[in-house]
This record gives C-alpha cells, sequence and structure tokens, in this order.
C-alpha cells in the first residue's frame, strides 16, 4: 500500500455504478476525494466505514470533497454481489452477515433496514474471473504487498508464506480491480486523494479519524 502514497492516483476499476452520476479519480482533480470501499457482507463496513464515509459526505462542502463509495468482492462471492448492492441502495436492505450483526446490535429498521441512507455515488468494483492458476510474479506481488519486510524473511519461512498465498489466491474465485490495484487488505478500507490527484493514506478499518484527515488535505 505504501508504494502508491504520494503517487497519482490510479482511476477505479468500475464494473457499473449503481448510484449518482458516474465519475472517476481524474474527473474530480481540485477536489479532496474520499473512497470507501466495503463489501455488502461486511459488518464493521456498515457500522463504522460507511457511517464514517456519509458524515464526511454530509459535513463537507460538495465543491471541495467527493465521496464515493466502491463496493468489492473479495470473498463471499454468492453474498457481495451486484443484485444486492442494488437492493441495499434502492430498499436499505442489508443481507447474510451484516444482516445478522446489525439485528444482533440493535442497529436496524423495521427488521432488515439501514437507519441510515447512503446518498453518495456508489459503484460496484470491476470484478474479472480468475483462470485456473496464479503465476509466481502475482504471488510475489501480493506478499510483497501485504506482509511486511517480507525480502527479509529465511528462505524456509519465504516458502511457507508462497505456498499459503499461492493457496489463498487459488481459492479465490474473482479478481476485484480497484481492491487489487489499491493492494487493499480487506474492508472497509478508505482511500484518500489530494486536490493535485496524489494518493495521500490508504487506511484499513475506521478509526474515527477520517474527518481530520480529510480536513488536513483541504488545508493544503
Amino acid at each position: 500500500m505504501d508504494s502508491l502514497i504520494r503517487k497519482k492516483a490510479p482511476n477505479l476499476k468500475i464494473g457499473e455504478w449503481v448510484q449518482g452520476v458516474p465519475t472517476n479519480i481524474d474527473k474530480e482533480l481540485g477536489k479532496v476525494i474520499v473512497v470507501e470501499v466495503f463489501q455488502v457482507n461486511c459488518p464493521g463496513c456498515f457500522l463504522y466505514g460507511i457511517p464514517e464515509a456519509i458524515a464526511v459526505y454530509n459535513n463537507s462542502e460538495k465543491s471541495e470533497v467527493k465521496v464515493l463509495g466502491v463496493a468489492t468482492a473479495f470473498e463471499d462471492y454468492d453474498k457481495n454481489t451486484l443484485d444486492n448492492l442494488k437492493l441495499l441502495l434502492t430498499k436499505g436492505e442489508v443481507i447474510g452477515e451484516t444482516l445478522r450483526a446489525l439485528r444482533m446490535y440493535g442497529r436496524l429498521d423495521n427488521g432488515n433496514k439501514l437507519p441510515y441512507s447512503i446518498s453518495h455515488p456508489v459503484a460496484m468494483d470491476a470484478l474479472i474471473r480468475r483462470p485456473g492458476d496464479v503465476q509466481e510474479n502475482q504471488v510475489l506481488d501480493f506478499l510483497e504487498a501485504n506482509v511486511d519486510g517480507y525480502p527479509t524473511y529465511s528462505t524456509q519461512d519465504k516458502q511457507m508464506l508462497f505456498d499459503r498465498a499461492k493457496h489463498y489466491l487459488l481459492s479465490k474465485e474473482f479478481a476485484a480491480l480497484t481492491f487489487e490495484e489499491y493492494n487493499l487488505r480487506g474492508t472497509p478500507s478508505t482511500i484518500l486523494v489530494d486536490r493535485k490527484g496524489l494518493v495521500r493514506d490508504i487506511a484499513f478499518g475506521a478509526d474515527g479519524g477520517l474527518q481530520s484527515k480529510v480536513d488536513l488535505l483541504l488545508k493544503e
């Protein structure tokens, strides 16, 4: 992830814009861009990540800040679907683990509906079915992006990690192109791009500090 910091932000790889006017990084230069990456079947996304992005959207000048949502899928491909994203955005309904967790925490209205609405533009990540094999360079790229200090590991440990990573990648039915382009570790993840179109922060999880990060970029 760090390799992208302060470099030109790649355009989002979009399968379909489901809500809002289609756009992309290169069309929003001059604004601070917030990209909230989530999965429909991700309780933490709806408890923490998405509400934080919505707060930024509601509290910011639309001419200064652009908030975008990208629904991705790196697991649970039967649940993290375009149809379930459309159900979420048109009717406010959640499914799967998200439904169970939000119900347990008393965070739903009328049984299965979010108590808040998502008003910012939202797209589905571009998903490409993987071939039956994984190349060595793909495994090494994955390890270098996700395992700190991988080159310094012993030969034995490198091989163990390589085998585990290859098994993991082989288990993934689809490649989620935006998720992989930004070397994200999971969801929720937030990508921050400054007015010049440079990546300034890529964060996994939500710590309540998104608004502060946006405010700092607005002062530049």
